[in-house]
């Protein structure tokens, strides 16, 4: 028995050791789904940001066509005040923040195309992340039954399991052996017991003959 101990000591450490250098699948899908999870995270922020930019840039637009518009009445009012020079500088800064609120129109453009690519992948990226979430169990199940029975391949491929199951084998065959010789010894031991009785029996009868025959002569 203490042999026994010692050979199932060693060969748990072993499998334990093989196992170790495994890459665990379970700790594998969780890290994927916590790594999904920050990207989500991540993504959503990126949306969050790019719509609050894109709000400021709206209303620096905004902003800036009203500035427009302000300093082309100012322009109007110095005109009709007689100042032209003060009506030219008024509408030089009209001209510039027409520039910005046209420049701004585009940079809104950009920022509202890349809105929407950021949302495309924001709703891909949920979906996946659901669709992993309701599979991740599964897959775990499925990855226990799979290391349960490479646990077990792996306890029957040791050298040292090998050899105690064959050792238990030979066993069963001396076993199974002695106990045929034993049923062929028992039938052979009947059979001559038999034969004993079968030859008292033939031996009666030819006495009886041999009787017959005195008395038939002796008449």
């Amino acid at each position: 028995m203490a042999f026994f101990d010692r050979m199932s000591r060693v060969l748990k450490a072993t499998v334990n050791d093989q196992l170790t250098k495994r890459q665990d699948p379970e700790q594998q899908l969780e890290q994927i789904v916590a790594k999904l999870q920050v990207d989500l995270v991540n993504l959503r922020q990126a949306v969050a940001q790019s719509i609050a930019l894109q709000k400021r840039t709206d209303r620096q637009q905004h902003q800036a066509n009203s500035k427009a518009e302000e300093y082309y009445r100012k322009a109007e009012l110095a005109l009709s005040k007689g100042n032209e020079e003060m009506a030219h500088d008024a509408l030089t800064r009209r001209r510039a923040y027409q520039s910005t609120a046209t420049a701004m129109g585009l940079q809104q453009k950009e920022q509202l195309q890349l809105i929407a690519n950021l949302k495309q992948n924001l709703r891909k990226l949920e979906g996946q992340v659901i669709e992993l979430k309701n599979k991740k169990d599964l897959y775990i199940a499925r990855a226990r039954s799979a290391e349960a029975s490479l646990q077990l391949t792996d306890l029957l491929d040791t050298t040292g399991t090998s050899d105690v199951l064959k050792a238990f084998e030979n066993m069963e065959d001396k076993v199974l052996n002695l106990e045929a010789q034993a049923e062929l010894a028992k039938d052979l031991s009947d059979n001559q017991l038999e034969k004993r009785f079968e030859a008292l029996g033939e031996a009666d009868e030819i006495d009886a003959e041999l009787a017959a025959l005195k008395r038939s002569l002796q008449s």
